[in-house]
């Protein structure tokens, strides 16, 4: 089993390689739903364009700029998303917004998010908490965005 010390180098690898690499990080040429976010109290943004298929996500492309935790924050979702179903992404989402309160996930719950466990200790600066929510919170509007413009269309 690791020590404390091990685990917190782990999670600060992931957190910066997620920044110096990030993944999906080029827009699409014509998305199915996009949305654009900002956190003003940092300067932070993020751009999320997503392509569905099969009710899927297909593709996704995310850019921004700002801190490493809001850039390696939404490089982590991002790969979370690839292939998943709106429904599963909002369950994710939830479940970050849950780790970030510090409340309690079942193991099956610690497995969805995966990687994303490394931002858990952005919770001892309740400052940065919104940086590493900021792609979360844009992915449940352009998440919601896309179910009404598919309810306007059927």
């Amino acid at each position: 089993m690791r020590g404390l010390g091990e685990l917190n180098e782990l999670y600060e690898e992931i957190i910066l390689d997620h920044y110096r690499n990030p993944r999906n990080n080029e827009e699409l040429d014509n998305p199915d739903a996009e949305i654009e976010a900002n956190n003003p109290f940092c300067g932070d943004e993020v751009k999320i364009q997503i392509n569905f298929q099969n009710g899927r996500v297909d593709e996704i492309g995310v850019t921004g700029r700002g801190c490493a935790i809001s850039q390696s924050s939404a490089s982590l979702m991002s790969e979370l998303a690839e292939g998943q179903t709106r429904p599963e992404l909002s369950h994710a989402t939830d479940l970050v917004r849950r780790m970030m309160r510090d409340e309690s996930l079942t193991e099956e719950e610690h497995d969805v998010i995966g990687d994303i466990e490394a931002l858990r200790g952005v919770r001892k600066y309740p400052v940065r908490i919104k940086c590493a929510l900021l792609s979360w919170a844009a992915l449940q509007d352009v998440l919601e965005s896309y179910e009404k413009q598919l309810s306007a269309g059927a």
